[in-house]
């Protein structure tokens, strides 16, 4: 019985790993019953996770997945990175409101060299199998993509809420938009996939996938979903044209500032979907949080952790004390904007200050910069959203570690 017992507890111990961070598990049982399987057949399970390489960066938003992947490489499964040259070239219409431009066989092959060069930061790579989906659908040819489309519906490809919208609207959609998913999903076809991971923003596709496997005879995948990652600003998706990114290639002192840069609250998030951390280490950390550690501390932690995965622990040691000795110690950057504002008679709110200052997007970011305690005038932390200040003075205002300006408020 204690065997059983143990091996029960090793099980749900291995579920909980792979489960970390996830939005949704389709259909749940069903993947718990075929890691079950594996394990007692001593199969590994194919893991499937695509990438279209439209751009050359990756940032800390695109690697929940790979972190997910290298969860099941850890348990002995087999992860299967897939870049999709071909479907690069139609162009992914999840989310947009208009018809992408396609890229070029060049482009995307340029940006697939990059990719390969950053994933296997994360990656190990002796246990990940790299396939291009060119391979197979390059030679499907006109009679192949007729028998895949025969599979769907347009009454079902228009449940998108996407697409719905564009319909609605009055937008066009291309056909050629509409055998975006359907490819997506013959991908898993051609791999035997058991299981694909994608983002939430990608369910529909995914599930796709899972009806045309079960359509051509096979056991359909599971599915598993990865929330879209917060910027900086703990509000809007990470993304670079926000501004609101850590870049997977950013140099370590500027990765280490900004992951100090965010509140203590989404730390915790952070820790969630991008620590490698087992859970029970991270429980112990918000115990001693709880238990009144300053989180500035477990901050470092995370940051050590994430500057090294993708530079080396030297480097990460390095960014720590730099991190340190500028804004521990109290020294201030060298390249503090100075800022004239004016202001009206009855004064200016911090929030609003903030948003003027270009230290915030908006006055709603600014408060709750505020109310997250990351935003400091004069060197003291600023806990009334209510607080004024009248022209006539000169302020030092910083939201997180990073974010400085010097204004001088005049009469307006």
């Amino acid at each position: 019985m204690r065997a059983v017992g143990e091996s029960l507890t090793n099980m749900n111990s291995e579920f909980a790993e792979l489960e970390r961070g996830t939005d949704e598990i389709i259909p749940p049982e069903e993947f718990r019953t075929r890691l079950r399987s594996a394990r007692e057949q001593g199969r590994r399970l194919r893991i499937k996770a695509g990438f279209d390489p439209t751009a050359k960066d990756l940032h800390l938003g695109h690697t929940l997945l790979l972190n997910r992947l290298r969860a099941f490489q850890e348990a002995g499964h087999e992860a299967v990175f897939l870049i999709g040259d071909f479907t690069g070239m139609i162009g992914d219409p999840t989310g947009k409101n208009e018809t992408r431009k396609p890229l070029t066989r060049e482009q995307v092959g340029e940006n697939a060299r990059t990719y390969t060069e950053q994933v296997f930061k994360i990656l190990d790579p002796e246990r990940t199998t790299i396939e291009f989906n060119s391979r197979w659908l390059d030679s499907l040819g006109t009679e192949g993509i007729i028998r895949i489309a025969a599979q769907h519906t347009v009454a079902r490809m228009l449940e998108r809420d996407d697409f719905a919208k564009r319909y609605a609207g009055g937008q066009p959609i291309a056909i050629h938009e509409f055998l975006y998913p359907l490819l997506q999903g013959y991908d898993s076809v051609a791999l035997k996939a058991d299981v694909e991971l994608g983002g939430t923003d990608q369910k529909f596709n995914l599930l796709v996938g899972r009806h045309l496997q079960q359509a051509f005879g096979q056991k359909p995948q599971c599915i598993m979903t990865v929330p879209i990652l917060e910027g900086l600003d703990g509000v809007q998706k990470m993304s670079k044209s926000l501004g609101n990114y850590i870049g997977v290639n950013d140099a370590p002192s500027e990765m280490f500032g900004k992951l100090m840069s965010i509140s203590d609250t989404l730390m915790w998030r952070y820790y969630d979907l991008l620590s490698f951390e087992p859970l029970s280490v991270v429980k112990g950390l918000r115990d001693s949080v709880d238990g009144g550690a300053n989180p500035r501390d477990i901050k470092m932690r995370l940051g050590v952790e994430i500057v090294a995965r993708f530079h080396g622990a030297a480097s990460a040691e390095a960014a720590r004390s730099a991190f340190i000795a500028q804004f521990s110690r109290g020294a201030l950057p060298d390249d503090i904007p100075e800022l004239r504002i004016a202001v009206p008679a009855e004064g200016i709110a911090v929030a609003r200050l903030l948003r003027e200052a270009g230290l915030v997007g908006s006055n709603a970011e600014g408060g709750r910069m505020i109310d997250q305690r990351a935003v400091r005038l004069d060197h003291e932390r600023v806990a009334d959203r209510a607080l004024a200040l009248k022209a006539g003075a000169t302020h030092l205002l910083q939201v997180g570690s990073r974010r400085y300006a010097r204004v001088t408020l005049i009469a307006g």
